[in-house]
């Protein structure tokens, strides 16, 4: 993620999701998967502050960023972090580089310090790499590799992995990368939860299954499906 596109409409649905998973009562963790800002201006789309209606999906998370959104960049990040929105959370914000060894050391550092967490959150620019950005290659730090993905979850981690859709049918898109989640967690739970632009895919642990998959459902039950519209994809293999 970058910095420029803290707080902008796509955030208050990540932030809201979060909030909404952090009621299982599972210890949460955030690896933003930083990136230099890129001098584009089409990020900051925070008009939805403005509109009426949105603050009705998240009426404290809403007012936290209509606080924070005149600050600059580099601060709204920090802002949300020290807030009360994500409580008790551990974040890993270090901005990811592009060379391999240099990525391999900021992946195992930031292990260490999400060591203690049960749900990871990994938040790249784009999301589950591609075949033609290998690792280690230039922008290869906008995706998260399929082999970080394992060890996380190998090392007893539930997975939530942003990513934005590419240019196929959803339907089909969203069902790939479920195929491709199974591939690094074999015997995982496997949700999709959308929203207009991006999709979070979850992926649980056997002994988190009974309160993240409660707390999943309660997302599917509660929330405006035009806000955030989840979906069970694959059921637990047993």
């Amino acid at each position: 993620m970058k910095e420029q596109y803290v707080g902008d409409v796509n955030d208050y649905r990540k932030y809201a999701l979060l909030r909404l998973l952090g009621r299982s009562g599972l210890k949460l963790g955030v690896c933003w998967m930083l990136t230099p800002p890129d001098g584009r201006s089409d990020g900051n789309k925070l008009g939805y502050l403005d509109q009426p209606g949105y603050e009705r999906h998240d009426p404290e998370l809403f007012a936290l960023l209509r606080q924070v959104k005149d600050a600059p960049d580099a601060r709204r990040l920090i802002l949300i972090e020290n807030s009360e929105v994500l409580p008790d959370t551990i974040f890993v914000n270090t901005v990811v580089p592009d060379a391999l060894f240099e990525r391999q050391m900021w992946f195992l550092q930031a292990s260490k310090i999400l060591a203690d967490t049960d749900l990871i959150f990994f938040d790249p620019d784009n999301g589950i790499e591609v075949g033609s950005i290998a690792k280690g290659r230039r922008n290869s730090s906008k995706y998260v590799y399929r082999d970080e993905l394992a060890a996380t979850y190998r090392a007893g981690h539930s997975l939530l992995v942003y990513q934005h859709f590419q240019r196929k049918e959803r339907e089909s898109f969203i069902r790939d990368v479920a195929d491709d989640l199974r591939r690094v967690a074999d015997d995982a739970e496997i949700w999709a939860i959308r929203t207009s632009h991006v999709v979070f895919m979850l992926a649980i642990q056997p002994r988190h299954r009974p309160a993240l998959s409660a707390a999943a459902h309660h997302v599917h039950e509660t929330a405006d499906p035009s806000f955030l519209h989840a979906q069970l994809i694959a059921p637990a293999n047993q």
